[in-house]
């Protein structure tokens, strides 16, 4: 049995290699040219949110990781065959250490809010089945600039287990939502068991929740 302190250790050092390969990227990409003023004279106006442009700039950010996969450390990156799955890229690399990475955008200066992680009983499956690996959210900060382009500023990596503020919701979508999934700096460190615990506390009064809801209707 791993000692708890080394699970912490190696999970931090996981994190802080998937953040500094990412950001890698970002240098790789550079700027993102969306549109110009010939078409859109009036500039982003209401369109500049992350949900507006974010399918394009993920796609452009996995083909990149697949691309250049070798050069930033992985010995392979397999994207998810889901589209709806917990995870986005499956990173190999050490001799066969396997990373989890959900992607995600977040608009620089954008509000807090609680966002959706993934759906709840997908969690559940992974944590049951993958109690070895570790699956992460990776949030590249985007920031939507004059000349139209979008600039992907940087990106951090949260181990979901780590996030601060667990809470699933109890709607018909039964999503873990987190406000906090970008603030390294109140994450708890958590081993994945002391998170699956925790977790299955709040999607239990979920359920309930839930169920006692229908039951009233």
């Amino acid at each position: 049995m791993i000692d708890r302190n080394d699970q912490i250790f190696k999970m931090e050092n996981e994190r802080s290699f998937l953040e500094s390969t990412l950001n890698k990227l970002i240098a790789t990409i550079g700027p993102i040219q969306i549109a110009n003023k010939r078409i859109m004279p009036f500039g982003w106006r209401k369109s500049a949110k992350g949900r507006t442009v974010w399918r394009i700039v993920e796609e452009i950010i996995s083909q990149n990781i697949e691309l250049h996969a070798k050069e930033l450390g992985f010995d392979e990156a397999l994207p998810s065959d889901s589209e709806v799955g917990v995870y986005d890229f499956r990173f190999i690399y050490n001799n066969g250490k396997d990373s989890y990475v959900n992607i995600k955008s977040s608009v620089k200066g954008g509000k807090r809010n609680k966002d959706d992680i993934s759906k709840a009983e997908s969690i559940e499956a992974f944590f049951s089945n993958n109690k070895e690996d570790n699956l992460y959210v990776a949030t590249f900060v985007i920031d939507f600039k004059e000349d139209m382009t979008i600039e992907l500023v940087k990106c951090i990596v949260m181990p979901i287990a780590w996030i601060p503020d667990i809470y699933v919701n109890p709607s018909n979508n039964g999503n873990l939502q987190s406000a906090d999934y970008k603030n390294l700096n109140i994450a708890v460190k958590r081993t994945n068991i002391e998170f699956y615990e925790e977790f299955k506390k709040g999607y239990d009064i979920a359920r309930q929740k839930k169920t006692k809801k229908i039951s009233n209707n």
